[in-house]
């Protein structure tokens, strides 16, 4: 079915214009909706539910019905826009001012998904509606709207409900903000791992006149902090960084100044590499801390369940094809990083092959997001490039 391409500007302030701050969709997966299901798309919503956690709307469509599989993924979900007022345009306004696109999600990833999506209904019209000219082969969205908050609704749920129909993806392109200074600088082939916890530490409350009758935590959970930042968690590899274990708050819950509080608390998180499991890491730790206490300070560990294990995808045929479509538009060769936060391509890594390349992230979650509006006309060409490559 011939399909009339509409470009990635328009898809994407339309999809701005949606104020989608997690866990709404506030009509942004309609949006995608309507444009996939003209184009000739099998378009499925689904809704899932958690006990403590919000329903989440998802999105996934495909066209075709044979291998080869290609899956670009991406979330309409958004991070709070903050003062509204301080924004120079609004925050779900769409509007372009100076050649840029403003608007909280315009980098992460509403940007993206319009560049793909705008990808694929060129693509398309230029092979008579099919991702190929034989008939054969299959290209899917896979969109979520649990990202930016817990992330147990969305794209893991998405991926288990897929499979559970049969569906199997070759490989997936999402669309997260990875390059760093310019479109084209970086490819994501892989992520560190997060794991957060809360170190406490027991004392005895008491007068701070007189100390005797007392255990101070505040000078041993200082020490602990100490030793677990003294030696490193691996020297990094071929792939990785090395893991880093960052303390982010120290707190004692205690208003008065005459008084030894009973208790000190201090939250960290690790991002650690493919050296690491979450349960390696947690022995790792703890017996760290045992050896710091001794016989003397009281201190136990806290552990937030993790579902977000290192990965890596190895280069190789797909990789290089997506770095030639890459090459070919921007004239940059672009590398290959595992730096940076998690993202669903921890979910997506276990049915399939990923990558993550999109807009460049310097204004990600930031007051004024946007995006210089001749990126998204260069990411379509991107992922048109990568399209036409796949199914060659």
């Amino acid at each position: 079915m011939p399909v009339n391409p509409i470009d990635a500007l328009s898809i994407a302030q339309d999809l701005l214009r949606c104020p989608s701050v997690t866990p709404a969709d506030a009509g942004a997966l309609g949006v995608l909706e309507r444009l996939l299901q003209a184009a000739g798309f099998d378009v499925h919503r689904v809704t899932f539910s958690e006990p403590g956690a919000a329903d989440i709307d998802n999105l996934y469509a495909r066209i075709g019905t044979s291998a080869p599989h290609l899956c670009f993924a991406g979330h309409t979900d958004v991070v709070p826009p903050g003062d509204v007022a301080a924004w120079s345009h609004g925050a779900f306004a769409g509007e372009v001012h100076d050649s840029q696109l403003y608007g909280r999600g315009a980098v992460d990833m509403k940007g993206g998904i319009a560049c793909s999506v705008a990808a694929v209904l060129e693509y398309l019209a230029a092979h008579g509606g099919q991702p190929h000219d034989s008939g054969q082969g299959s290209i899917s969205f896979l969109i979520t709207g649990d990202e930016e908050d817990v992330a147990v609704n969305g794209t893991v749920k998405l991926l288990q409900w897929a499979a559970a129909r049969g569906e199997k993806f070759d490989h997936c392109v999402l669309g997260e903000p990875s390059n760093v200074e310019a479109l084209g600088d970086c490819i994501k082939i892989g992520r560190r791992g997060s794991l957060s916890g809360t170190l406490i530490v027991d004392g005895v409350q008491g007068h701070v006149a007189y100390p005797h009758r007392a255990s101070n935590p505040v000078p041993d959970i200082a020490a602990l902090i100490v030793a677990l930042g003294n030696d490193p968690l691996d020297a990094g590899s071929d792939t990785f960084q090395p893991s880093n274990l960052e303390f982010t708050s120290v707190d004692v819950g205690n208003p008065a100044t005459n008084v030894i509080p009973a208790q000190a608390r201090a939250r960290f998180n690790i991002r650690f590499n493919d050296q690491h499991s979450a349960e390696s890491l947690q022995a790792l730790i703890e017996q760290r801390v045992e050896t710091a206490c001794g016989n003397r300070i009281k201190a136990r560990i806290d552990w937030l369940p993790s579902n977000a294990a290192a990965f890596v995808t190895k280069p190789g045929a797909f990789t290089d094809l997506v770095a030639a479509a890459i090459e070919q538009v921007t004239g940059r060769r672009p590398e290959l990083n595992t730096g940076g936060g998690t993202s669903d391509a921890r979910f997506i890594t276990h049915y399939c092959p990923v990558i993550e390349f999109g807009l460049v992230g310097q204004t990600m979650h930031k007051i004024d997001e946007r995006t210089p509006v001749a990126d998204l006309a260069t990411l379509t060409q991107i992922y048109r490039g990568v399209l036409e490559r796949y199914f060659a």
